[in-house]
């Protein structure tokens, strides 16, 4: 015996357009929202990319104070190459020992 006036406390109406759907169309721009409800939604992805560069900038920082300061560092060319090749020469003139 099937009672069909009887339906299911979770199932929803099966209708395609509700009139609650149709009444709340929103425009491209108040589907964002103001600044602080993107501030909210984008809390961790802006935290993130604060941090980034944060560390960004140490890098940069150390890369340019630390960079080659060496006697070859204006040259190019044939001129750097040959002026690296006497640096290792005089590097390597002292630790070569013939037994």
């Amino acid at each position: 015996m099937v009672i069909e006036g009887i339906s299911s406390p979770h199932r929803r109406s099966q209708t395609p357009f509700s009139s609650s759907s149709l009444r709340k169309q929103l425009h491209p721009r108040e589907e964002l929202g103001n600044w602080a409800t993107l501030l909210k939604r984008h809390r961790f992805l802006l935290t993130m990319m604060v941090v980034l560069l944060f560390l960004c900038t140490i890098y940069l920082y150390f890369a340019v104070t630390l960079g080659s300061n060496g006697t070859c560092s204006g040259l190019i060319g044939t001129e750097k190459a040959l002026c690296r090749l006497e640096e290792a020469k005089a590097s390597v003139k002292g630790k070569l020992k013939f037994v």
